[in-house]
């Protein structure tokens, strides 16, 4: 089966659409919007990430998915390489899930299996053998299918960061669960994926950067949900600093480098941008692009980390423009990481305020 590279991501909006998507409102700050790191949301975060409760909405998550979305949220597209496929599988009602196979060899691991029979049926579709199962963080959207793989998949490894109570890693002490240092890699066939300790979402979330060079491919990294297209993960479990500090370690991987994040929100997030950076002309020409994709229930996946850095405002921080949107300066004395750490909790804490309909 052959599968083509992905599509060129200049296609032109529909007209009229003036750049933004009917239906999308923004809310100033002088009302009051949903922020989840309110007390209610910061209560209901603990019940979600700490006790069964948690598992029993992510269930009822499943469950409305599939019959919702029988197919999937999205039309993905595979990502091919001599020797490599990236298959994006569309999970939940926005979550993707990510099959990367080894073509010569038929061995593949998985990123954040959250459907279990979403991903099994793409594992049956492929003809693969699942080995590694990579989670990025413990949340149940990104962990919940661990368990019912590994009794489908005997061999099948779980690699996560010990931090994280991740389903089949930290509550099962064996050999085939395997918790992971900063910088590890690991070897799948011919993959072979670095883990990237970036705390903020999650105190352990790591991110997963498969070498591509074997395969004349760039690197790819599975940014979970640290980075995604035009937007970053809520530092439920980290400050600004930690959080800006991960997403520099993002950053650092080079500009060629492939973003395949966790979730489907590049519509929201490039809409909310726009509204930081009125005159961004690559801003603009990308949500002109996703809100076509969109339209045609599309993934809008993958990205690069050089495009994010001309248009996602949490990779922005040090621009002149963005800190001036915002009304902020950099006081006397202060760190130029200081205050690029309150830019982001500017940011933040603007996005929170932020609702798309």
């Amino acid at each position: 089966q052959s599968c083509p590279r992905p599509a060129g991501q200049r296609a032109s909006p529909e007209p009229g659409s003036g750049g933004l998507p009917e239906g999308v409102e923004y809310i100033p700050t002088r009302k009051k919007g949903k922020n989840p790191m309110k007390p209610v949301g910061v209560a209901w975060y603990s019940l979600y990430a700490r006790t069964r409760l948690g598992y029993l909405f992510y269930q009822r998550q499943v469950k409305k998915a599939r019959e919702r979305y029988p197919h999937g949220h999205s039309v993905p597209q595979p990502y091919c390489f001599p020797g490599l496929k990236i298959l994006p599988i569309p999970v939940l009602s926005n979550n993707y899930s990510y099959l990367v196979i080894d073509t010569g060899s038929s061995q593949a691991a998985v990123i954040d299996p959250s459907d279990p029979l979403a991903v099994q049926a793409a594992i049956e579709e492929e003809g693969v053998i699942l080995e590694a199962i990579f989670c990025t963080h413990k949340h149940w959207d990104h962990s919940g299918g661990n368990e019912a793989l590994c009794q489908k998949h005997s061999s099948c490894r779980v690699y996560g960061s010990a931090l994280d109570a991740i389903p089949q890693l930290t509550h099962a002490p064996c050999s085939r669960h395997s918790p992971l240092a900063d910088r590890e890699k690991v070897t799948v066939g011919c993959l072979t994926f670095e883990a990237l300790a970036t705390p903020g979402h999650t105190v352990g979330h790591m991110v997963y950067v498969l070498d591509g060079s074997p395969f004349g491919s760039p690197p790819c990294l599975f940014s979970g949900d640290l980075l995604f297209l035009a937007g970053c993960g809520e530092p439920f479990e980290g400050s600004p600093e930690t959080m800006l500090a991960s997403l520099d370690v993002a950053v650092g991987l080079g500009e060629d480098t492939l973003l395949w994040p966790g979730h489907e929100y590049a519509l929201e997030c490039l809409t909310f941008a726009s509204l930081l950076e009125l005159d961004n002309s690559a801003l603009e020409q990308k949500l002109q692009w996703a809100v076509q994709q969109r339209q045609e229930k599309r993934s809008t996946c993958p990205s690069t980390l050089g495009e994010e850095q001309s248009y996602n405002p949490f990779l922005r921080t040090h621009r002149p423009e963005l800190q001036e949107a915002l009304g902020l300066w950099q006081g006397a004395g202060e760190e130029p990481d200081a205050f690029r750490a309150r830019v982001l909790k500017e940011v933040r804490r603007r996005k929170d305020l932020y609702q798309a309909t």
